[in-house]
């Protein structure tokens, strides 16, 4: 009886994770706009999705990136810069841009991901002191928000829009 049972919550865990929506958001370093995304999308689309974040050229979680974050009350610090490549083969509902580069670079995968493109500015690439550069990291975190509640609600109510 005890195996039954547990062969049944297995499958129930099993049902609940195939019925979420794989997300994968892409940039070129995996360092910024990707990682403080898949932070916002975790914490926003709660158990709906399955987010997950890559770069065509990981280059390292940028420690502004998780300070921002940190600032909106999302860890991220225990996420780590990921290569596209290791998601190669993988189906994704959405496979969503936040980069020019990354959206002319991105690879092709199975089945038939919506693709989105959401170009936002590099908030690794700003100089000055270190307070513009953190304001610039809180600028694509607004944006980010912004675009991610827009999704998850539209989605929600079966009206997508990728905008």
């Amino acid at each position: 009886m005890l195996r039954v049972g547990l062969l049944r919550l297995r499958r129930e865990q099993m049902t609940a994770a195939e019925s979420k929506a794989r997300v994968l958001i892409l940039c070129t370093g995996n360092s910024a706009r990707s990682q403080m995304g898949e932070g916002l999308f975790r914490h926003l689309g709660g158990a709906r999705y399955e987010v997950f974040s890559a770069g065509t050229k990981p280059v390292g979680v940028n420690p502004l990136a998780i300070e921002a974050m940190r600032e909106a009350g999302i860890d991220i610090s225990m996420q780590r810069s990921k290569s596209v490549a290791e998601f190669a083969g993988q189906r994704f509902a959405t496979v969503i841009t936040v980069c020019d580069s990354a959206a002319e670079l991105c690879p092709v995968f199975p089945g038939t991901p919506e693709r989105v493109h959401w170009g936002l500015a590099d908030p690794a690439a700003v100089s000055g002191t270190r307070e513009e550069k953190l304001a610039a990291f809180r600028r694509v975190l607004d944006e980010l928000e912004r675009r991610i509640r827009l999704f998850v609600s539209s989605a929600a109510s079966g009206a997508r829009t990728a905008d």
